[in-house]
């Protein structure tokens, strides 16, 4: 299937709205979410269109140098291209929630998780052929949450109150190799985010399952937006809904899996010439800043990228490509 694949984390520096369209509920735009789970999620199709427009604009102001290496990587466009049809080289799955932030009464937030999440990473991890030396903890029981082992800030001793529901803290030795691992290989490593860094070593906590998808279902932001009228300086008829966000500081993973370039249209561009190179240039958009979702005139969805690349002592090379 894929020769080449790498780990892309998304962490979320704005409020991130990737719509599903209106909704009779009681919120009007309401963000994606997986049909199983109910976590919210990034579609692919979002996530690639994102990535492709942040090589695009790179392009444009380098004088539309690398427009050939864009159209075997991502796909012809059809209306500009209508002769060439093939698939682009490289492939986006959905970017799936890992951590969200909740509102805590000591800590300000903590980074909250799930054994499922974690377990579901491990296995995502392998496709690129990553292994990881550390275990995701048995699931706490229905009131209790696992943490780290040491310097804590959630914590009194003994419970943690996030938003109003109250659980027993236990501390874990998995959890804390845990929230090592994100802090070295997940979160960006550039200067501005040793606190980030250091917070999730601090306050990184798994849930149960059941608290940890009620909290990313109704613990999201939810705004009202309205659109005024300048005559009356009312709001304007039919203009006000409510509008659902994930919250800024949580982080997504996508898994980028790459092919050879297409060979029937002729030869390929220069430095594009297997997998191994439509893997190398997309990770140029690594520690940098793009756009993703809708409201982008409002500061919204201002994401990090951070791809897996680096290895470490908890993050091996296992040497296989995807098959």
């Amino acid at each position: 299937m894929f020769k080449e694949a790498k780990i892309m984390f998304l962490y979320t520096e704005t409020s991130l709205h990737c719509g599903s369209g209106s909704s009779l509920g009681v919120v009007d735009l309401p963000i994606q979410r997986e049909r199983y789970t109910d976590y919210p999620i990034a579609q692919a199709s979002g996530v690639k269109g994102a990535i492709r427009e942040w090589f695009e604009t790179r392009d444009r102001k380098n004088q539309n140098k690398d427009r050939e290496k864009i159209k075997y990587i991502f796909g012809p466009e059809l209306e500009r291209d209508e002769k060439l049809e093939f698939a682009g080289a490289v492939t986006f799955t959905d970017a799936r929630l890992l951590l969200f932030p909740v509102r805590s009464l000591r800590g300000v937030f903590a980074y909250c998780t799930s054994c499922f999440a974690l377990e579901r990473l491990k296995r995502d991890l392998t496709i690129a052929g990553k292994s990881v030396q550390w275990n995701v903890p048995a699931e706490p029981g229905s009131d209790k949450v696992l943490g780290i082992q040491a310097g804590n800030d959630i914590s009194d001793g003994s419970g943690v109150l996030l938003e109003d529901f109250a659980f027993h803290f236990t501390q874990d030795t998995a959890v804390t190799k845990i929230a090592a691992w994100l802090a070295q290989n997940a979160f960006p490593q550039e200067n501005e985010y040793k606190f980030w860094r250091d917070k999730v070593m601090k306050s990184l906590l798994v849930l149960p399952e059941n608290a940890f998808r009620d909290f990313v279902k109704l613990a999201t932001e939810v705004q009202a937006r309205i659109r005024i009228n300048n005559e009356s300086k009312t709001v304007a008829k039919g203009a006000l809904f409510y509008e659902e966000t994930l919250p800024s500081d949580s982080l997504l993973y996508s898994i980028v899996m790459a092919n050879d370039p297409a060979t029937d249209w002729g030869s390929r561009p220069e430095g594009l010439k297997s997998a191994a190179d439509v893997i190398k240039l997309v990770t140029e958009l690594s520690d940098k800043r793009t756009q993703f979702g809708g409201d982008s005139s409002i500061g919204r969805g201002i994401v990090y990228v951070n791809f897996l690349i680096k290895e470490d002592s908890d993050a091996t090379n296992a040497g296989a490509k995807t098959s």
